[in-house]
C-alpha cells in the first residue's frame, strides 16, 4: 500500500517533531499536523515554534508550505488521509478509578470517535502517544463498532524520544517498533508504515512485533531507565553516609559490560512528562491482573525518586544552619533537562516549593524555561523573582542551588558569583555538574550529590 498523505491528530512533543522528520525525509508524501486548539497551530505557523527542541525550527523552516503544513482539525482532512497518527497526551488520571496513577485515555477515546465516521476506506490509524497495554484494541473496537464497512487497520508504534535529543533520536533511532493485529490486513499496514520509516531508518531497526508487546515495550523502556536512575541515587545516599564518592562506584559498576556506563549518573531525579507517568500506570496495571508484587516494585522506583528530592531539599535547609527562613537562595536551572524548555514533573519544581515552605526567597534562572517556571509556581506561596541573568539572580544570595545541567553554567564566573554572595557562600551542586574542588577554592561551601561535602565552615 503506497502512503501519499498523513495526517497527524496532536501538535505536541511528539507529533510535531515526528511529523516534521517524515516530511523532511519522505517529500513525497503530504504531511499534515492537526490540533484543536487554533492558538497552537498558529505558533507551528509562526516564527516562533510552541516547543523547543535543537534542530526542530531549521527542518520545520525548510519543509513548511511544500509537504508539512499544520492545521485546525477537520473532517475534510481526516477525509484525505491514507495515514492517520494519534499522537494526544495520555496524562495520569486525576479523578475517579485510578486517580494517580491510570493513564488518562479520554483524549485518546475522543479523537478515534472524531476520526471514525470520516475515515475514507483502508485508512492506516496509527497510535503514537504512550497508553496502556491492549489500547489499540479499543480504538479498532470503536472505529468498528457497528460497522459494515472495510476495517481499518490499528498499529501501535511508540515515540522513544528524549526531549532535547528527540530530532537525532528521529533521524537515527535505535529501533524503529511497529506493532499490528496478527491478520493479513494488519501486516500489510504495518509493512506499508514500515516503508514510510525505511526512506532513512535501515531495515534491521524496524522491528514487526505483536500490537501489545509494541505498547507494552514502550512502558517498560522507560520503567527500567527510570529505575536505573533512582538505583544510582539510592547508593548515592549511602555515599554520602559513609564517605564514598557515587562517581567512582558509578565509573567502576558502569564498566561491567553487562551493565553499562548510560543512566548511572546521581543527581537530584528524574523528571518529564514520562517517566513518573509510566512507572504509575504500569504500577496500576500489574496491579489490575493481580500482580501485586510487581506492583509494588514499581511503585518503589517513583517513592525512591522522591526520596532523592526531598532528601536533598533537606540538606539545603540544614547545611545552612538549619534555616533558610528569609534568605535569598539562587536556583540555576529549571527544566527537567537540557536541551528543553519542558519543566513537566520536573524535580526542581518540588525543591522550590520546598524551599518556599521554608519562607527561603527564591530567585530562578533557566536558559529556556523561565515562563513555563512561572506558570508551574503560579499561586504558590512565597517570593520568587524569575530572572534571566544568572549574575542577577546570584546576587545577594545566602546560596546557589543548581538543578538542570545546563552546558551554559560550566561557563560562568564563579568568582564573581561569590563576590556578589552573602557569605558564608553555599554551593549546592544536585547535578554533579561543577569542579567542585575549582569551587571551594573560591570560598564556597560544596554540596554535590553521593559526594563527600567541601566545606569552610
Amino acid at each position: 500500500m503506497e502512503i501519499k498523505k498523513i495526517i497527524c491528530i496532536g501538535a505536541g512533543y511528539v507529533g510535531g517533531p515526528t511529523m516534521a522528520v517524515i516530511a523532511d525525509r519522505c517529500p513525497e508524501i503530504g504531511v499534515t499536523v492537526v490540533d484543536i486548539n487554533p492558538e497552537r497551530i498558529a505558533q507551528w505557523n509562526s516564527d516562533k515554534l510552541p516547543i523547543y527542541e535543537p534542530g526542530l525550527e531549521e527542518i520545520v523552516l525548510r519543509c513548511r508550505g511544500r509537504n508539512l503544513f499544520f492545521k485546525t482539525a477537520s473532517p475534510e482532512l481526516i477525509a484525505e488521509a491514507d495515514m492517520v497518527f494519534v499522537s494526544v497526551n495520555t496524562p495520569t488520571k486525576t479523578f475517579g478509578e485510578g486517580e494517580g496513577r491510570a493513564a488518562d485515555l479520554q483524549y485518546l477515546e475522543k479523537s478515534a470517535r472524531f476520526i471514525r465516521p470520516h475515515l475514507k476506506p483502508g485508512a492506516i490509524v496509527v497510535e503514537k502517544s504512550t497508553v496502556p497495554v491492549k489500547t489499540a484494541e479499543a480504538i479498532s473496537t470503536i472505529l468498528h463498532f457497528e460497522s459494515q464497512g472495510p476495517r481499518h487497520p490499528v498499529l501501535s508504534n511508540p515515540e522513544f524520544l528524549a526531549e532535547g535529543t528527540a530530532i537525532r533520536d528521529l533521524e537515527e533511532p535505535d529501533r524503529v517498533l511497529i506493532g499490528c493485529e496478527q491478520t493479513p490486513e494488519g501486516q500489510l499496514a504495518a509493512q506499508a508504515l514500515a516503508d514510510v520509516y525505511a526512506h532513512w531508518v535501515p531495515r534491521e531497526r524496524i522491528l514487526l512485533t505483536n500490537v501489545w508487546s509494541s505498547e507494552l515495550s514502550k512502558l517498560a523502556a522507560n520503567a527500567m531507565l527510570a529505575q536505573r536512575i533512582s538505583s544510582i541515587n539510592s547508593i548515592s545516599a549511602l555515599c554520602e553516609a559513609t564517605r564514598a564518592d557515587v562517581g567512582e562506584i558509578s565509573r567502576a559498576v558502569g564498566l561491567d559490560n553487562r551493565i553499562g556506563p548510560q543512566f548511572l549518573e546521581a543527581g537530584i531525579g528524574f523528571g518529564g512528562s514520562c517517566f513518573r507517568k509510566d512507572l504509575l500506570n504500569l504500577s496500576y496495571i500489574c496491579e489490575h491482573e493481580g500482580l501485586l508484587e510487581v506492583a509494588a516494585y514499581w511503585k518503589g522506583v517513583v517513592a525512591m525518586n522522591d526520596f532523592q528530592i526531598e532528601r536533598y531539599t533537606r540538606k539545603i535547609v540544614s547545611s545552612q544552619f538549619n534555616t533558610v527562613a528569609a534568605k535569598k537562595i539562587a536556583i540555576f536551572g529549571f527544566a527537567y533537562k537540557p536541551g528543553t524548555d519542558d519543566t513537566r514533573d520536573a524535580p526542581a519544581i518540588q525543591v522550590c516549593q520546598g524551599l518556599l515552605r521554608e519562607q527561603a526567597r527564591l530567585a530562578i534562572h533557566d536558559p529556556k524555561a523561565l515562563e513555563n517556571a512561572r506558570y508551574d509556581l503560579k499561586g504558590v506561596e512565597g517570593e520568587v523573582a524569575f530572572e534571566p541573568d544568572p549574575y542577577k539572580a546570584a546576587e545577594g544570595s545566602h546560596a546557589i542551588v543548581l538543578l538542570t545541567h545546563w552546558p551554559e553554567y560550566r561557563k560562568l564566573d564563579f568568582q564573581r558569583l561569590y563576590e556578589s554572595m552573602e557569605k558564608p557562600s553555599f554551593f549546592f551542586d544536585g547535578r554533579n555538574w561543577l569542579d567542585h574542588a575549582a569551587l571551594h577554592r573560591i570560598g564556597f561551601n560544596v554540596y554535590p550529590i553521593g559526594k563527600e561535602s567541601l566545606s569552610h565552615i
